[in-house]
């Protein structure tokens, strides 16, 4: 019987999960991304050459396996089509093997508008790229959905009530420029190839997919803390990253998953505002940075850097009832003469614990017996704190610098 993988992150994203998922992708039949939008970044690094993905599930890197993008997910179509374009040219093929959700809602140049000019007021950190707007308005069942560009007239009720209501709130509330209703239609029925080609019914798709024991990866975006129910709120994302948003942006019930394996780094990072209990201010700080390369892969942004915070991680592992633990840039703390992690808080801060660094290298070490010593200790601890196998981890960026227990 074939198993069905979850992979998602356990901390505020960027933890290394599209090395993870591209690595495990040869062996499924599909990936499928399940929320979030082109918020989301996936770097793989593969025979030198890198790769990163915004929409497009980790999986599209290997030419036998199909990529989903279900309901839960927001489309930029402009993002969609420019990445589609750019793999395209890189040699990727999606023919016949790429499916996105007639359900999705879409994500409209006014969504990007009210995103910019309210995040200059309130702060949250967005990526000012229309993801919070198009959520509301998918709660609020007012959507424009990615199945309506096969109806023109539908399609032309629907943004102009819409955009009608988003115009208000930027000239009335926001003191902005409104924007063209014929130009918005307009530039939807320009990525009416879209539809034409990859539209689909996906939820009837993953049926026949499990009816025939075919096995499937689900992708996260995002990470547990950034969900908006479970996560560091308000500064949270507008979807639910965490194991539930599986069934709901899928249409796939729980039954479906049999492995769930839950992605954090051997330190801790987050990009925009929100608490961050552990976040280092010294040298360390800058060493973690620049070791690990802590940019945004969507933004650029520097991320903030800090130990790792084991209450918070166990916490997400419970959350996501995570099977297998994956540990990503190991390497990077390879020079600490020491680390410490948190595992506790006292009067709302961190208590930590302080190891020896192992000063010298792990860099794609793919045996676990052959890590410094002192980098077993670390995770061995790590392991039984979280009370959790942790049965993969990563000692470098490529796809072959992973140690599999």
């Amino acid at each position: 019987m074939a198993l069905n993988s979850l992979i998602l992150g356990l901390q505020w994203g960027d933890e290394g999960k599209g090395k993870i998922v591209d690595a495990l992708s040869k062996e499924v039949h599909a990936v499928c991304r399940f929320q979030g939008g082109h918020n989301a970044g996936h770097t793989i690094k593969v025979n030198g050459h890198q790769t990163v993905l915004h929409l497009t599930p980790s999986g599209i890197l290997h030419p036998n396996v199909n990529c989903l993008i279900g309901n839960g997910v927001v489309l930029s179509l402009e993002a969609l089509d420019k990445e589609i374009k750019g793999l395209e040219e890189a040699g990727i093929s999606f023919d016949k093997r790429f499916f996105v959700s007639s359900s999705c809602a879409l994500i409209l140049p006014s969504h990007i508008s009210i995103d910019k000019v309210r995040d200059k007021k309130e702060s949250i950190g967005t990526t000012g790229r229309g993801i919070g707007p198009a959520y509301e308005d998918k709660i609020a069942r007012r959507a424009i959905r990615f199945g309506d560009i096969g109806n023109e007239q539908l399609l032309r009720d629907k943004i102009e009530l819409l955009v009608s209501y988003h115009n208000r709130l930027l000239v009335e509330l926001y003191n902005e420029d409104p924007h063209n209703i014929e130009d918005m239609i307009k530039e939807l029925l320009s990525y009416k190839h879209l539809y034409d080609k990859y539209c689909t019914d996906t939820q009837d798709l993953l049926y026949k997919w499990v009816k025939a024991d075919k096995p499937l990866l689900f992708e996260g975006a995002q990470g547990t803390l950034l969900d908006i129910d479970h996560g560091t709120y308000p500064f949270v994302t507008s979807s639910n990253t965490t194991a539930g948003g599986v069934s709901t942006g899928l249409g796939l019930g729980p039954k479906y998953i049999d492995k769930i394996i839950g992605i954090s780094k051997a330190y801790a990072t987050r990009v925009g505002e929100g608490p961050f209990l552990t976040e280092l201010f010294d040298d360390n700080a800058k060493m973690l940075a620049e070791r690990g390369r802590e940019f945004g892969a969507t933004t650029g942004r520097p991320r903030r850097c800090g130990w790792l915070d084991l209450v918070a991680l166990k916490k997400a592992i419970f959350t996501n009832s995570v099977t297998d633990l994956c540990l990503t840039k190991l390497d990077v703390m390879d020079e600490f003469k020491s680390i410490e992690v948190c595992v506790d808080y006292k009067d709302n801060a961190p208590v930590f614990k302080i190891f020896d660094g192992w000063e010298s290298s792990s860099e794609g070490v793919t045996d676990f017996s052959k890590l410094p010593i002192k980098a077993q200790e670390y995770i061995n601890f790590i392991e039984d704190f979280i009370e959790c196998s942790i049965s993969i981890i990563s000692t470098g960026p490529s796809r072959d610098q992973t140690i599999t227990r």
